[in-house]
């Protein structure tokens, strides 16, 4: 059966043929109260304020990498997906696929890729990963690239959320990164347009309650909502910078500066060329989602 809409096209751009998806899906966000006690009234409890350095390279406010690894790197790379579904070949994505293993390789990751993984495989390559003992680890990081929608993800077969990916390293389910920096990035379409707390022990030996959510950084390729441009050529514009300037800053700044230096090279280097009517001298902007609550080196 075929999925209607979800077609690719690939377009010629300054760079090369970009690929964009011919998606979209509405996303519909509400607030929720919380905290109410049981008069009605807002509860809340506070503990002794933190003593925040904010220094330059203050290591009392940085993730440790005081441990035996980096971490692992899972890369998941789909090039070539079901007939039945109607997507094209991503082609480009293995330069991609090579130059992130490269780069994270060099930053002391151990790396593995798995290509054109239907939704169960990736389901599984994650699931493992996340009941793995990360004890030893200062971090994790998922490499994901595919073709996608606003808030999912696609295997070689069919879709599946993000959220349904990424919530198996929460906090409350993969207990050995508690505390640690996970790392997501994303590389995929997001549309047509152009929690109850874990304990961590604290240093003093007294547990601390953290989010389950905390410590997760998400690198979007784009925005919510619109294309992601990929070169059949050279890889996709997103990652190509993204390596580009872990490769340059990867061992002197912090992620957020060099996640910033990857928007500017985005936002100013390329831009699509075509004959189709409304795909002419396009631009992209990636999108970083950080619930990080310490500063990210990736050298100590």
């Amino acid at each position: 059966m075929l999925l209607s809409g979800y077609v690719d096209q690939t377009i010629p751009c300054a760079v090369g043929k970009c690929t964009i998806s011919h998606t979209q899906m509405l996303a519909f966000v509400s607030d929720q109260n919380c905290n109410l006690c049981r008069s009605g009234q807002a509860s809340a409890t506070s503990s002794e304020p933190m003593q925040v350095d904010a220094k330059a390279k203050s290591h009392s406010f940085r993730y440790s990498l005081n441990f035996p690894s980096m971490g692992h790197c899972i890369i998941i790379n789909n090039k070539n997906f079901d007939r039945s579904t109607g997507m094209n070949v991503r082609n480009g994505t293995d330069v991609d696929a090579g130059n992130v293993m490269k780069v994270f390789g060099k930053l002391g990751y151990k790396v593995k890729v798995f290509n054109d993984q239907s939704v169960h495989q990736i389901l599984q390559i994650l699931t493992a990963a996340a009941r793995d003992d990360h004890s030893r680890c200062a971090s994790f990081v998922c490499v994901l690239l595919s073709h996608g929608d606003e808030g999912v993800f696609f295997g070689t077969d069919r879709s599946i959320e993000l959220k349904t990916l990424t919530s198996l390293f929460r906090g409350d389910r993969c207990t050995s990164l508690v505390g640690k920096p996970k790392l997501f990035f994303i590389q995929a379409c997001r549309g047509t347009d152009l929690d109850g707390g874990i304990e961590e022990d604290s240093p003093d030996g007294s547990p601390e309650k953290i989010p389950v959510e905390a410590d997760f950084l998400y690198a979007y390729s784009t925005a919510p909502g619109y294309y992601s441009w990929r070169n059949t050529t050279t890889g996709s514009w997103f990652i190509q910078s993204l390596c580009e300037m872990f490769t340059k800053y990867g061992r002197e700044l912090e992620l957020m500066q060099i996640l910033t230096r990857v928007n500017f090279k985005v936002s100013r280097d390329f831009e699509s060329v075509s004959n189709m009517p409304g795909f002419d001298a396009k631009k992209q902007i990636p999108c970083i989602v950080s619930m990080l609550t310490k500063e990210m080196y990736f050298t100590s």
